[in-house]
Parts: C-alpha cells; sequence; structure tokens
C-alpha cells in the first residue's frame, strides 16, 4: 500500500495515499467534527464544520473532502479554525428551533453537543428572518419536523443512495431550502417504505419515529386489559447503547428484568415466532420446489422490504412467503392459541412489539392482519422508545440482574436468535429446510456462505441430491440490484432473504442511534450481528424445529406446518401499489 507522510499539529504521521484529512487524524486520534459527513454515503463537504488549516492553502479546507499529499502540515485546533466552526454554528442556531429541554435528541443531539464542545452563547446568535414549518405528521411510523432541520442531507443521500428510493430531497434554494418530498407532498402520501434508515443518520431531532410510549402505559395500567410483550432478537444486541454499554453487547437477561418492572403481565420473546416463521417458510419453500411453484421464494419478515415489493415490484408479489412477519405470528398465536389456553378474551389482550424497525408501525395497521378478529399486534415501539420507557420510570438499567423470558412462548432456538442479522434467515431456513428434505441430520449447522455484512451473498447448497441456489441482500438499492438480475434472467435462485435496512435488522431505523464519529469509523452491524450469532452457538437447540414449544403448538392446535390452519393463522396477502399509492 502506498504511503505518504504528513504532519497533524506538529505530529509526524504516515498514511495511506489517498485518505482525507478527516480518515488521517482519526489514525493520529484526533477527532474532526462533522454534520453532514457519512462515509461513502454523504461526502459532500457542506456543513464546513470539519474545516482546518493547511499550509500553504488560502483558506481553511473541508477535511472530510480534502486528500492528503506528501509533505502536508495540517492544523485541526487553531483559534481561526475554532473561530470558523463556531460562526458556522451560530449561523445555524440563528434559524433553528432551539426548545431542547423537550426534543427528542436533547441529549443525544450531534448539533447540541457541537454548540456545548465550542461554548456557543446565546447572546452572541445572529438576528434576522426565521422561517417556520408545519411538522409533517402524515407517515404511520414517523415526524419531520423541518424547524429543527439544518440541511446536512445526510436523510436524503441515504434514502437515494443507499435505499434507491429517493422520497426526500432538498427543494427551493438558498435561505428557503428545506427538505422534502416532491410538490411538498407529506411523507405519508409517497412510496416511502417507513424503514427509518433517515432517522438514524440525522444528527437533530428534525427526525424521529412516532413515540406510542405513552400508549403502553396507559394499556398497563388499565385493569381491565392483559399487556404481553414479545422483543425482537436485534433488541438486545443494542439496547444497552442506550445506557453506556459497548456497541454489539447482548443484555437480553437486564432487558427481560426491565420489561417486568415497566408492569407487563407477559414478558415473551419474538423469537419464539421467528422459529414458527422458520417452520412455515422453510416447508413452503420445499413445497414449492416439489411441486412447481412460484421461485424464487422470497422472504417475507422485513416489512419495509414488503411495502418496497409492493411499490416498486408489485410483478414479484407471488414469489414472496405468504408467512407473516415474526412480529405478526407472535400476535395471532397470542390472540389465539394462548388466548385459548389462558382463558383470556383476545379483545383485552393489549399486544406490545419491542422492533429494532419503525417500518413494524406501519405493518400492524396492514389489512388481513388479525388472526383472531382483532388486531394481531396492538403497539409496536422502537428499542429508542423501550430505553425512554426505562429512563422515565427510573429503572437503573445497569444494575438490573439478569432474568428469563416468560414460558411457553419465551421458549426459542440458536436459528431464531440471528433472525436479526442479514443472512440469519436464510441460514435458519436451511437448518430445517436440508434436514426435512435428506431426513438426515445435519452435522454442521453453520452456513457461513450468506454470513456477513455485504450487501449481496450468494451460494449454492446441496441436499437430497438437489442444487438449491440462496441469494441474501440487505439494504432495498441492493434488493433492487438483485431482482433485476433475477427479472433480466442473469441469476436464477429457487430462495432470496431480503432485508430492508442494510446489514439487516441490528441495523435497522428504531435502533439506537450512534453520531457520524462512530458510524464512520466502526462497522456497528458487524459487531450488533456478532452477538446474536454468539448466543447462537452456545444455545443447545439451534434449529427451529426442534423447538419442542414449537412442537407443542403445531401438536395442540395447527396441527402440521402450512396446514389450513396454519395458513388461516399465520399467513397474509399483500397489495399491489403504485409508485405513489400508500393506503
Amino acid at each position: 500500500m502506498e504511503t505518504v507522510n504528513i504532519k497533524i499539529n506538529g505530529i509526524p504521521l504516515t498514511v495511506p495515499k489517498g485518505s482525507t484529512i478527516l480518515e488521517a487524524a482519526k489514525q493520529a486520534h484526533i477527532d474532526i467534527p462533522t454534520l453532514c459527513y457519512l462515509k461513502d454515503i454523504n461526502e459532500i463537504g457542506a456543513c464546513r464544520i470539519c474545516v482546518v488549516e493547511v499550509k500553504g492553502a488560502k483558506s481553511l479546507v473541508a477535511s472530510c473532502m480534502y486528500p492528503v499529499a506528501e509533505g502536508m502540515e495540517i492544523k485541526t485546533n487553531t483559534p481561526k479554525v475554532l473561530a470558523s466552526r463556531k460562526h458556522t454554528l451560530e449561523l445555524i442556531l440563528s434559524d433553528h428551533d432551539k426548545k431542547c429541554l423537550t426534543c427528542e435528541r436533547s441529549g443525544k443531539c450531534e448539533l447540541q453537543k457541537l454548540c456545548n464542545d465550542l461554548k456557543v452563547e446565546d447572546d452572541r446568535l445572529f438576528e434576522g428572518e426565521r422561517t417556520h414549518y408545519e411538522v409533517d405528521n402524515t407517515s404511520a411510523h414517523m415526524y419531520r419536523d423541518n424547524n429543527k432541520c439544518i440541511v446536512c442531507r445526510r436523510c436524503a443521500a441515504v434514502c437515494d443512495k443507499i435505499q434507491g428510493i429517493g422520497v426526500i430531497g432538498a427543494n427551493n434554494r438558498g435561505f428557503t431550502t428545506t427538505i422534502g418530498c416532491a410538490f411538498e407532498m407529506g411523507l405519508g402520501e409517497t412510496s416511502c417504505v417507513s424503514c427509518g434508515q433517515c432517522i438514524a443518520v440525522c444528527p437533530t431531532g428534525a427526525l424521529s419515529e412516532k413515540d406510542d410510549t405513552d400508549k403502553v402505559f396507559a394499556a398497563i395500567n388499565d385493569p381491565d386489559k392483559y399487556v404481553i410483550v414479545q422483543t425482537a432478537p436485534a433488541v438486545r444486541a443494542a439496547l444497552g447503547e442506550e445506557f453506556g454499554f459497548p456497541i454489539g453487547t447482548n443484555v437480553q437477561g437486564k432487558m427481560v428484568a426491565a420489561l417486568r418492572r415497566l408492569g407487563f403481565d407477559k414478558v415473551f420473546d419474538t423469537d419464539f415466532a421467528a422459529d414458527l416463521t422458520i417452520m412455515e417458510e422453510a416447508y413452503e419453500l420445499i413445497d414449492r420446489i416439489k411441486n412447481g411453484g412460484t421461485l424464487p421464494l422470497i422472504t417475507s419478515c422485513s416489512p419495509g422490504w414488503i411495502k418496497y415489493c409492493e411499490h416498486y415490484y408489485p410483478d414479484m408479489l407471488d414469489n414472496l412467503s405468504t408467512c407473516k412477519s415474526p412480529q405478526q405470528m407472535f400476535g395471532a398465536v397470542t390472540k389465539t392459541y394462548y388466548a385459548q389456553k389462558m382463558g383470556l378474551d383476545p379483545e383485552k389482550i393489549v399486544m406490545v412489539s419491542v422492533m429494532p424497525c419503525t417500518a413494524k408501525k406501519f405493518e400492524i395497521g396492514r389489512p388481513d392482519e388479525n388472526a383472531a378478529g382483532v388486531p394481531d399486534v396492538d403497539i409496536s415501539i422502537t428499542t429508542r422508545e423501550l430505553a425512554r420507557m426505562i429512563e422515565q420510570v427510573g429503572l437503573n438499567f445497569t444494575s438490573l440482574p439478569d432474568e428469563n423470558f416468560d414460558d411457553p412462548l419465551g421458549r426459542s432456538t440458536g436459528a431464531a436468535v440471528i433472525f436479526g442479522a442479514t443472512g440469519g434467515v436464510m441460514e435458519a431456513a436451511l437448518r430445517t429446510a436440508v434436514e426435512v428434505l435428506t431426513g438426515e441430520k445435519l452435522n454442521n449447522l453453520d452456513f457461513t456462505a450468506v454470513r456477513g455484512t455485504q450487501g449481496i451473498k450468494e451460494a449454492t447448497y446441496n441436499a437430497a441430491g438437489l442444487d438449491i441456489k440462496v441469494a441474501v441482500a440487505s439494504g432495498l438499492g441492493n434488493a433492487r440490484k438483485l431482482l433485476d438480475d433475477v427479472k433480466s434472467g442473469k441469476s436464477e435462485y429457487h430462495f432470496i432473504e431480503i432485508m430492508g435496512c442494510p446489514g439487516g435488522c441490528v441495523n435497522g431505523g428504531g435502533q439506537p442511534r450512534q453520531p457520524a464519529s462512530v458510524r464512520n469509523f466502526t462497522d456497528i452491524k458487524a459487531l450488533r450481528a456478532h452477538a446474536l450469532y454468539k448466543q447462537d452457538a452456545a444455545m443447545s437447540v439451534r434449529k427451529s424445529h426442534e423447538n419442542e414449544a414449537i412442537k407443542q403448538l403445531y401438536d395442540e392446535f395447527l396441527g402440521a406446518p402450512n396446514s389450513h390452519k396454519a395458513h388461516e393463522i399465520l399467513h397474509t396477502t399483500y397489495v399491489k401499489r403504485t409508485v405513489n399509492q400508500v393506503l
């Protein structure tokens, strides 16, 4: 690798040729602040917060864009640099809603932190014209408050470049520039798929999920309601970040303890329904392969992906598995099977899900998601919302004991745990499908070819003399590439897993936000996924079809995978939508 020799703040440094000053400074353990920059996503040098001095340059340069060169001498913290950054922040704040005490991002806002670090004072702010915007609440899963937007364009970049959707972008010019939809439509009037990746990258409180925690507290405190909570596998791998744990720490035990102390009547694991999903999906795959069904079969666990398919690939809806997502399957089983066993009225059960995904808020309102005649799931909250609930009631999360999920809907396998990582659903399904097809026990349960955070992965596995060709895509931009290859005949598969968010659910739009200073230099999704694979490897039961609670469910209630009764309760239908049709 070719290198160059430079100096940063007088310290000699050898760095790879082609590095930016920002990257070189990181190697020297110097964090240059940014607001707009996201590596490989939004490299536009627009905010001017990252400016530095370069010897010989006529003006300050944006370190996120400026490449290093042999002999370059850089200063990152001179009075001129610090004054420029502070001046820029004052200009940003001059047209910014500064109601920080009531802002959802207070204490975790990148703009707020920079202002504190640089000692920006209110009485020095520029006075002049102010803009005012109505908050956009048209979407089921989030709001957009342009009064707090700093027009960094991170949201627009991730929507366009990573997700390939592009329903938001910069409107107007100059002082009146805003981030919005075409023709000033509300977000809910567009073909937004509710993935929430825009929320995850926003540095301020301009974008956030709709907070449903008050609904949850109201249900818990209603003596006529029986309130059950289920938690997705990816939540346990990220929730700890909200309380100071390192990225990738599995806090399952403390999470269960917190939920129990919040007052839920039962604390169950969505992983139970992930195992159930595999039973239905694996047998659906086998049936399609053996009986000439529509192939490739494509997974249906990710509601962001499902809505994307409905909008952009409606001609491929027959390829989708008809299985409900694990969230919805869990609600359906709770309000039918569990309600019957426990003598509960389904109308008095409040099913709450804790998800890494903002699209789950949209999914709970979809048609054909009401197996018991009432919604399968009543309220879906994000990992962030759960953290706020824990903080609101004063629980000391770090000191909570480790507790176990309730039985029987808290029992699951390692196959279910890895649902939260890209490739996890595929691997879990293969563990069951291969054993069913061959009638033999697998010696090696690790299908490593479908693991990893790459956007697209392919593999071929032989089972009972049949070569099963599979593919995995995460992030909707990658899904588009994969599906276009399938439609053109360039690629042929039996089974495809698609997750709406890059890296899968561990990187969902409802997960704890990490600032750009972390996102740009840390593979967050890989660290969170590692926590799930580690848990899988340590579990005694790692195949969905060996979950005793699942076997009992089929024996007592469903009959068999893909039975008529299973289809009535666990399967769903889809809607062909135009690009701008949302209902």
